[in-house]
């Protein structure tokens, strides 16, 4: 039983990496493989196509969350830090007020 729900998820993630032709012609084997009219193969087509992108869109979504979990224990400021730090610096920049140099003091 195990064996079997390891190589089903196996399959799924062979699944979502595929391309739409690599799907297509896994659905035409599998339609193949289990007598499926062509309806119900136009559907498995459908249905192995949409769960590919979300599987994919999930993978996506938790790399880049794993990516700023990862920069956040590393102290790596984000570019939206970076962008607030450099506008502040450039407001600070407009405000600058010319100071005058201080003169040493004399010595006697």
């Amino acid at each position: 039983m195990f064996e079997e729900l390891k190589k089903s998820i196996e399959k799924g993630l062979d699944y979502a990496f595929m391309t739409s032709d690599k799907l297509a012609k896994a659905a035409k084997d599998l339609a193949k493989e289990n007598n499926l009219t062509k309806e119900e193969a136009k559907k498995l087509l459908d249905l192995l196509v949409k769960r590919s992108e979300e599987t994919k869109k999930t993978l996506e979504d938790n790399f880049q969350e794993l990516v700023k979990t990862t920069l956040r224990k590393m102290n790596i400021p984000t570019n939206e830090e970076i962008k607030k730090l450099e506008d502040r610096i450039k407001k600070l920049e407009a405000k600058k007020v010319p100071v005058k140099p201080k003169r040493a003091p004399v010595k006697k």
